[in-house]
């Protein structure tokens, strides 16, 4: 394998890069902004990015990095919500596809893929056949019908397209359809259009202090976590969106502010897949859970748990008991050949911010909370992936509508702002990796074909800006590990446009080498070196 000995000369500060740190902290020190956003999951980046459509001067800060911790933890979903159905909240569920359609077919059909579900009906399970087959019809009728009509498979033909699927005692299948995203690089493509629109935004930057102006909150103080260097942001307005963190800040500003959240966790094993699958498998363990298997990023991703949890955010993490319940209840419609703890390459654990109150958290509504402090602050949490524009759209109108007018003066109405406006790279994936087959690999070598997939369904047309990088220096073209399609050049681009800081930044949510269990020291090491030659 070649080295990247031939890789410094670009650690200069290439045209069409980003500001360095010290250039954007400098830049936040010294205007006044309308609305500071600290908080840097798919909540803030979505106000982020609206805010800055509407006209206001906005700042979008994170202690780590963009969509570190929840919006990285997801199921990696946009879905309706099947589930709703048996609560009666058909509107929602309506509310929920309407999102789901506009964002895998107009705002970022790159990013996400249409998924076809099966929800297998055992002998003695929770739910009937009839009742899931009129279930997922009146699902897919409230998407229009645009992913087919729910309807009843036979147990042999769903075993063809999912041969993992355990056929003991299994008496039919209900088939709908949803669509399945990589949460961390579509939450990455909406801070790039934030920043597209205006904004000014910083990650790995702790706030340690709120300011204040006559008992108002009107900024915050911050550290850069990468140096130390410590600056101020002055902002008319400040929103708190720091997801299972939210309390935390709002007792920054008031001691004595009572909690307004409480948090569930969600566990997620990721295993090499032992066969092909054409479908995902959505299993019903109880009345109300559902777990599921999905075909993700060439592995399967099972899950999830939904326990309260009581502990520090920052420790979350997938324990033994996590393992072996996502396992146990994946065993419900799974072979054991698919579920040997030997297949695990990667868990992760997220925490759902939910509203205050007692009760069991699985039952708890994913509604989106909006309170305002004694010193003005706003706060926002909860919500769901499926919605990020409705939440952001959301907490513009409530910005709107605030005592004194208006942010701004010439701020848009959010009715005055496109529906839905693309994220960047926007294009057809199926376009892009044919390009880059046929022209990728001019003058260098040709691209391979999981490598020109890869970068089409993760960058859409930016996949241009890749491959040029990759034609520049032929040691950028190869592959950072021979079983996973990505190439260096990746590397060097989520450094230098896609704010990557550290090695967890590219291979944990840049990149799949993480998740497929192949972020080996020695490429941790060849990234850190990547990445320092920027500073």
């Amino acid at each position: 394998m070649t080295t990247l000995q031939s890789v410094p000369a670009l650690g200069t500060h290439p045209a069409g890069s980003n500001p360095s740190r010290a250039e954007t902290r400098e830049q936040l020190s010294k205007a006044t902004y309308d609305l500071l956003v600290i908080g840097g999951g798919i909540l803030g980046i979505s106000t982020a990015w609206h805010a800055a459509q509407s006209g206001l001067r906005v700042a979008l800060v994170d202690a780590g990095d963009f969509a570190g911790a929840t919006s990285s933890a997801s199921s990696k979903l946009l879905h309706g919500g099947l589930r709703y159905l048996q609560t009666g909240a058909v509107k929602l569920v309506a509310e929920n596809h309407f999102e789901r359609r506009a964002v895998s077919r107009q705002v970022a059909p790159h990013l996400a893929n249409p998924l076809t579900f099966y929800l297998p009906v055992y002998k003695g399970g929770p739910h009937g056949a009839a009742k899931l087959g009129a279930g997922v019809f009146a699902y897919s009728a409230l998407s229009a019908f645009g992913d087919g009509v729910g309807h009843l498979l036979s147990p042999s033909k769903a075993a063809q397209d999912v041969p993992e699927l355990r056929t003991d005692n299994l008496k039919a299948v209900a088939v709908y359809g949803d669509d399945q995203m990589n949460d961390s690089r579509m939450a990455l493509m909406t801070v790039r259009a934030s920043v597209e629109a205006g904004a000014t935004v910083l990650n790995h930057a702790e706030v340690t202090g709120l300011r204040f102006t006559k008992g108002r909150v009107t900024g915050a103080e911050l550290r850069d976590r990468t140096d130390g260097a410590e600056f101020g942001v002055t902002a008319r307005l400040v929103l708190n969106a720091t997801g299972p963190w939210v309390d935390h800040l709002r007792r920054m500003e008031d001691p004595n502010a009572a909690p307004s959240i409480r948090l569930s966790k969600g566990a997620h094993l990721v295993l090499k897949r032992t066969s092909p699958w054409k479908a995902a498998l959505a299993t019903p363990i109880d009345k109300y859970r559902i777990t599921f298997a999905l075909p993700w990023e060439d592995m399967l991703l099972l899950g999830t748990t939904d326990e309260e949890y009581e502990g520090d955010p920052a420790d979350v993490s997938v324990n033994e008991k996590d393992v072996t319940q996502i396992l146990d209840e994946a065993a419900f419609s799974i072979r054991d050949q698919q579920l040997s703890r030997d297949l695990i390459t990667y868990s992760f654990a997220g925490l759902r911010v939910l509203p205050g109150g007692p009760g069991d958290t699985s039952k708890a509504k994913r509604e989106t909370v909006v309170t305002e402090g004694r010193g003005g602050m706003l706060s926002v949490a909860g919500g769901k992936w499926t919605t990020f524009r409705h939440i952001g759209r959301t907490v513009m109108n409530k910005l709107a509508a605030l005592p004194g007018g208006p942010l701004a003066e010439d701020m848009q109405p959010m009715a005055h702002l496109p529906k839905k406006l693309p994220l960047p790279g926007i294009a057809n994936p199926n376009a892009v990796a044919h390009r880059l087959l046929i022209d990728g690999g001019t003058p260098g070598p040709r691209m391979a074909a999981d490598t020109a997939r890869h970068l089409a369904t993760h960058y859409g047309s930016l996949s241009f800006d890749i491959a040029r990088l990759a034609n520049d220096d032929p040691a950028l073209a190869e592959r950072i590990h021979p079983d996973a399609p990505e190439i260096w050049a990746q590397v060097v681009y989520a450094r230098d446009h896609e704010w990557a800081e550290t090695a967890d930044d590219v291979l944990r949510r840049r990149t799949t080498l993480t998740i497929r269990g192949l972020a080996t020291d020695d490429i941790r090491e060849k990234v850190d070196k990547l990445l320092v030659e920027k500073r």
